[in-house]
């Protein structure tokens, strides 16, 4: 594990492994972070398995990453930037890109703006991005993710109470979770067309927060998509989805 200064102040954590080749630089979702979206599920071992050099970044409000409270620290473009800030720190000329839910959409960012990104990899997203500019909100809204934060998880309603018992399953700080949802509630994306790179979609068949995700793979100029069985939390896990990342960038 490691810090770096991002472009705002923030000092932000990052984990990485040796291997050869393009770095895979990981990206992961709300409330989660690298040991629980990339480590406890095997992804990170499918790829070093495969001679891969990986690297995961905690986003801020995350993991061992810096969590302030207030919402104007979050922002889309400003996560996505981190990402490129991370590429700067590690003075990477060439990367592939992989995010999963909320990192997916900053993937998907970072994608259309940084030409170091050869390869794109998104997971836990689907049509979403395509009718509403990002994250599926017709799945949850943003205050009902604040407010499973703010709330008792016997009060809170599903979806929201999945991602409550996540955060405290994870120890995560839950009032940075509540700014991060504040601050994410946008819809960034009004384009794919920029994205020229390969890219492959990953969802789980009964994954809520990824519908249709043909259709986002569909709108990439060189998409193609992937569906193994799972839900949002349960998909990562599958050595389906572990064998198609691995395969697309043999």
């Amino acid at each position: 594990m490691s810090k770096f200064t991002t472009w705002d102040g923030l000092e932000l954590n990052y984990t990485e492994w040796p291997g050869e080749g393009v770095p895979v630089v990981l990206q992961h979702g709300i409330v989660a972070d690298t040991n629980a979206n990339w480590m406890s599920v095997g992804i990170v071992a499918a790829l070093r398995g495969a001679g891969h050099r990986v690297i995961s970044l905690d986003a801020r409000g995350h993991g061992r990453s810096e969590k302030p409270h207030d919402p104007a620290r979050y922002s889309w473009e400003g996560m996505a930037r981190d990402v490129s800030a991370l590429y700067d720190h590690l003075e990477l000329d060439q990367v592939v890109q992989v995010g999963y839910s909320m990192g997916g959409v900053i993937s998907l960012l970072v994608a259309g703006t940084d030409e170091r990104v050869r390869r794109l990899v998104v997971g836990g997203i689907g049509c979403g991005v395509v009718d509403c500019g990002g994250i599926d909100w017709r799945a949850i809204k943003a205050e009902e993710l604040v407010a499973a934060m703010q709330g008792e998880t016997a009060d809170t309603v599903m979806p929201g109470r999945m991602f409550r018992i996540l955060a405290d399953a994870l120890g995560a700080d839950r009032a940075a979770i509540a700014a991060v949802a504040t601050g994410i509630n946008a819809a960034p994306i009004e384009s794919l067309s920029g994205i020229k790179v390969p890219a492959l979609v990953l969802a789980g068949e009964a994954d809520p927060f990824a519908a249709e995700p043909e259709r986002l793979a569909e709108a990439l100029p060189d998409g193609r998509c992937v569906t193994v069985p799972g839900d949002h939390l349960t998909a990562t896990a599958n050595p389906a989805l572990h064998a198609a990342l691995v395969e697309f960038l043999r």
